[in-house]
């Protein structure tokens, strides 16, 4: 067989491409890789061995120098055929395959050490550091992500004697005086063992996006990591500080872990290390600033005092949540999860609610005389200063009269948002269990709670109106934006401010240029189908599409999430969306928005579609995702490798259909728009079908033949709607009728 040569660095092969040969490495030697796992083969290897059975790649391979191959056609049905014809080139295959077997066993018993490690890790670090905080007065502050920090467990682990079984199979086969050489045999050990390995190398991904995920916790772009914990903690401590030794010492080992993990971004890292390095040098130098005291903002002094008097709230209840607040700020740990500290956030949550609902009702009967701490409190939850922290509570007072946010470019604090439902500009919110404010009444007068007439003055009066927004959305929500559930409180406390405000408050310009990134490769995302009509110029029925961008509601609070709450008002479907995140965001926001486009994509058609949003008959972007995740373990178009990763994302996004569409819709907008491919062709094809990518960015991929087909495809059906309109717009002039507006922004919009 004529052996090619292919210079280093070569990618010969890459994942999920069809098998149908086997590579001999003649000279040179090749890096195997797949998630999770690198090896490397030389001469006399066999390439594809460990695949065959499946008539597809999950292993990816590039030359690493200047390597020769020799290629043999062959499927799985072949393979006995080909190991028949030589018995050098069969001893060979097999010889190969065993080497390949141990080098990604022993990789798996790595990986599963290094997962039960890294855990190990961050938790030991983790009550380290919150040791070190007490020590020195500093309220530890708490990760989002720690809440959901777990020993990884599998569902289905290997068994205990295959590494024996493949060794003794190892020496009974490849001794030169087997009775075992027959090509049949032979081909039947390959067939089974890529079954074997396959199943190696599942777990494996499983071992490698458990270490990825949990790893980001140590560093991450948005700085809520482990390294920012210790290093925020040197700088407040100092460099002269008896226990800065051991603080620097656990930053060395964070650092030691780091260069280690292959999923962190190696330039954020070098960047990270850079920018500590120089933090250290100057540390000893730097002249600490003075500690902010209360002299020095004199209007936030006894904030709770004012706020509870502002509030007309009952003395009993007042002095409740005096004593609760209090005995909360002398907490060490303010994020515990024993019972006693559970209990007491669940008592001050009740009562600021309470709070809330009186000192909103008071201030709309008389909003000029609202004192500033008061509005502290509506737009970030703030109610006491030394619980905020002063430079905290001064940052805050400075902005509550100038926050960027914009009720005319659909971006509302909380309290704009309340106040716009107390006026008549917004309807309520749908509660937790779906239903509008209406329907709220009507289930309410047939439980016998209210009556009827109770029902008909209710439904337009601005207090009960609000009030339901107040006491349904808003609690649900607060927690839910704020990220941590389990140690939500809903009052501002330094401890939750994990980077600088400044750069974390949420502002009109801030959504509109996020949306508009989002919208600049998904161009259709907030479009809605509408018809329109006009038969004194001939128009019977044309489907035109409008955009209606999402309200944005910021919640009073510092957090890290973002939820989609409803995807329109009422029934209407040409009324806009209500998002929801923090007024502070930790995380980037762009990221949260985009998970909340695919929310509200996947929301909006089950909307239109109703009772039949999963039923295939009716093609729609629901229907066709939800039969592609039912079905994909008999898909052809899917390869096993594929299907693999579909069952893992599956786990991860437990079991949701929803969830799982919104995390390919993720991978479409960060990554398919920007040409790097993440998705399996049957779900690339299904999403381009219904979120296209705009004409700048289809054009640039048209050479990709990842893309290629669906493009073609969809170039196809664009011209034919074109072509429609072009056929309208002409009878429209033979006639002397000026084009609608209506239609030409369609054909505007199709162009897109």
């Amino acid at each position: 067989m004529a052996v090619k040569e292919f210079p280093a660095g070569t990618r010969l092969i890459q994942s999920e491409q069809n098998l149908t040969a086997l590579h001999v490495i003649a000279k040179g030697s090749v890096c195997a890789s797949y998630p999770g796992g690198t090896f490397y083969l030389k001469k006399g290897d066999v390439i594809g061995v460990c695949e065959i059975f499946f008539g597809s790649h999950f292993i990816t391979y590039e030359t690493e120098e200047t390597t020769g191959i020799a290629s043999y056609p062959c499927t799985s049905a072949q393979l006995s055929l080909l190991m028949s014809r030589s018995v050098d080139l069969a001893n060979m295959i097999v010889s190969s395959l065993f080497r390949q077997f141990r080098e990604i066993y022993d990789q798996y018993e790595l990986m599963r050490f290094d997962c039960d490690n890294i855990y190990h890790f961050l938790m030991d670090h983790y009550e380290e550091y919150k040791s070190f905080c007490v020590k020195h007065g500093i309220t530890p502050r708490a990760l989002p992500d720690m809440e959901d920090l777990a020993p990884l467990t599998l569902e289905e682990d290997l068994d205990s004697w295959l590494d024996v079984y493949y060794e003794q199979l190892t020496t009974m086969v490849t001794e030169k005086s087997s009775k075992f050489h027959k090509p049949d045999f032979l081909a039947g050990v390959v067939l089974k063992a890529d079954q074997d390995i396959h199943r190696i190398i599942s777990i494996c991904r499983v071992f490698y996006d458990y270490k990825a995920d949990i790893a980001s916790l140590l560093m991450n772009e948005n700085r809520l990591d482990f390294f920012d914990l210790y290093a925020s903690l040197l700088y407040k401590i100092g460099s002269n500080d008896p226990d800065s030794t051991k603080v620097s010492a656990a930053i060395s080992t964070i650092m030691i872990q780091l260069e280690d993990l292959p999923s962190i971004d190696r330039e954020m890292y070098q960047q990270r290390a850079a920018e500590y390095r120089t933090k250290l040098e100057n540390l000893g130098e730097a002249v600490e600033r003075e500690a902010t005291t209360v002299d020095d903002v004199p209007d936030v002094e006894n904030s709770m005092n004012t706020i509870l008097t502002y509030a007309e709230v009952s003395g009993e209840t007042a002095t409740a949540f005096r004593e609760a607040v209090q005995k909360f700020a002398r907490m060490t740990d303010k994020n515990a999860s024993d019972d006693a500290a559970r209990k007491l956030r669940l008592s001050i949550t009740k009562l600021f609610y309470q709070i809330y609902e009186k000192a909103f009702l008071k201030s709309v009967k008389d909003p000029s005389s609202v004192p500033k701490v008061v509005k502290m409190f509506f737009n970030f939850g703030y109610m006491d200063e030394h619980l905020a922290g002063l430079d905290n509570a001064a940052y805050l007072y400075k902005i509550v009269d100038r926050l960027p946010t914009d009720p005319k470019r659909k971006v509302y604090t909380a309290y704009e948002w309340f106040t716009a439902i107390y006026k008549g500009a917004k309807e309520p919110s749908r509660n937790e269990f779906d239903s509008d404010f209406p329907t709220y009444l009507r289930e309410q007068k047939m439980s016998g709670n209210i009556t009827a007439a109770d029902e008909a003055r209710m439904q337009n009066d601005p207090t009960e109106k609000v009030l339901f927004e107040i006491r349904n959305m808003f609690p649900s929500v607060n927690k839910i934006t704020f990220g941590r559930v389990l140690s939500f409180c809903p009052v501002f406390s330094e401890h939750n401010v994990l980077k600088d405000l400044d750069g974390t408050l949420v502002s009109a310009d801030k959504v509109e240029e996020s949306f508009q990134k989002i919208r600049d490769i998904d161009f259709s995302a907030y479009y809605r189908d509408v018809i329109y009509t006009n038969p004194d110029i001939g128009i019977g029925k044309e489907s035109v599409g409008v955009e209606v961008l999402p309200d944005i509601i910021l919640m009073p609070n510092v957090g890290a999430r973002g939820i989609a709450w409803q995807e329109i008002e009422g029934r209407k479907r040409t009324t806009p969306a209500r998002m929801m995140v923090s007024i502070f965001q930790m995380e980037d926001l762009t990221n949260i928005l985009v998970r909340l486009t695919g929310d509200f994509r996947w929301e909006m058609c089950k909307r239109i579609q109703g009772a039949r949003w999963n039923d295939i008959s009716e093609a729609s972007l629901t229907s066709e995702y939800f039969d592609y995740i039912q079905f994909y373990r008999k898909n052809h178009d899917l390869s096993a490798d594929a299907k693999d990763k579909i069952k893992l994302s599956m786990k991860k996004a437990k079991n949701s259909y929803k969830e799982m569409f919104i995390m390919d819709y993720e991978a479409w907008i960060l990554y398919e728009g920007s040409g790097s491919p993440r998705l399996n062709k049957v779900s690339r094809n299904i999403i381009f079908t219904y979120c296209p990518f705009s004409k700048e960015i289809r054009t640039k991929l048209m050479a990709n033949p990842l893309y290629k087909d669906t493009m073609s495809r969809y170039d196809i059906k664009l011209a034919q709607k074109l072509h429609h309109y072009d056929n309208i717009f002409q009878k429209l002039k033979n006639t002397g009728t000026p084009i609608p507006p209506e239609l030409l922004r369609q054909r505007e919009y199709l162009t897109k």
